[in-house]
């Protein structure tokens, strides 16, 4: 398992003292590691980010939530890129000559979610998916930016073609992060957000996940067994990658 899960209730607090929620899914690429040292430190950093930048703002300015995520991506990756010790374990995890051990990544996935928005910071192919007034939403697309740029990407049986994960991925001497940050302002209609791995997307698409989790909902099932469900079944889908999903209900109103 390569992966890292982190879900941290009201890591933060605004100067109107309002509560933000934090969630991520680390999709570590050759070994854990990478993943790991995100799991343990981003919240962390993110956390002193909002409060640094919230001291001098009024209750009437608002916080530049891009500005908090490609800071804490650029600290945390700075720290990792820097870290001697990361960089052994790596070495020696997966037995490569020393001058190869910055090919090691992770893709980040990271949403933190209030009471009027939710931010998502997405470093990586597996953006969140937002059911909203029964419709099922990408917050952001990596394919998108990818034909932005004026590249190509081609999709395959599963939702990208094997090896674009690395297009945007943290701790890579390749492929130096690229940080997609998305603020959505809420509204009544949304439901729930599941933010998962591509273990999950390679063999289910959106609105079948989407209709599953909603399921789940009608008949009194928890987030937290919504998304057992999911990876039960990308398992007997045979998903041969490794699988992390959380599901954020935003509401109790769901349509059947």
């Amino acid at each position: 398992m390569k992966n890292a899960v982190k879900v941290v209730p009201a890591f933060t607090r605004t100067a109107c003292d309002h509560k933000y929620d934090f969630v991520a899914v680390y999709d570590g690429h050759s070994n854990s590691q990478v993943a790991l040292a995100y799991w343990e430190r981003m919240h962390l950093i993110m956390a002193e980010e909002v409060a640094r930048r919230w001291w001098p703002i009024t209750e009437s300015e608002s916080l530049c939530w891009e500005d908090v995520m490609v800071e804490s991506f650029r600290r945390l990756d700075a720290e990792v890129t820097a870290s001697k010790e990361l960089k052994q374990l790596i070495v020696k995890y997966d037995g490569f000559e020393p001058g190869y051990a910055g090919t090691v990544a992770s893709t980040v996935l990271v949403a933190v979610v209030g009471e009027n928005r939710v931010i998502v910071a997405n470093c990586g192919v597996s953006p969140p998916v937002l059911s909203r007034g029964g419709s099922t939403f990408l917050i952001s697309s990596e394919m998108q930016r990818i034909e932005e740029a004026r590249g190509t990407a081609i999709e395959s049986d599963s939702r990208y073609v094997p090896g674009l994960a690395t297009s945007k991925s943290v701790d890579c001497e390749i492929c130096k992060p690229e940080v997609t940050v998305t603020v959505m302002e809420r509204v009544d209609e949304d439901e729930f957000l599941i933010i998962a791995s591509d273990g999950l997307w390679d063999v289910i698409s959106n609105e079948t996940a989407c209709r599953i989790v909603r399921e789940c909902f009608l008949t009194g099932s928890t987030p937290t067994e919504a998304a057992s469900l999911l990876t039960t079944f990308a398992i007997s889908r045979n998903s041969r990658n490794n699988i992390s999903v959380i599901v954020v209900q935003l509401s109790t109103q769901i349509r059947s």
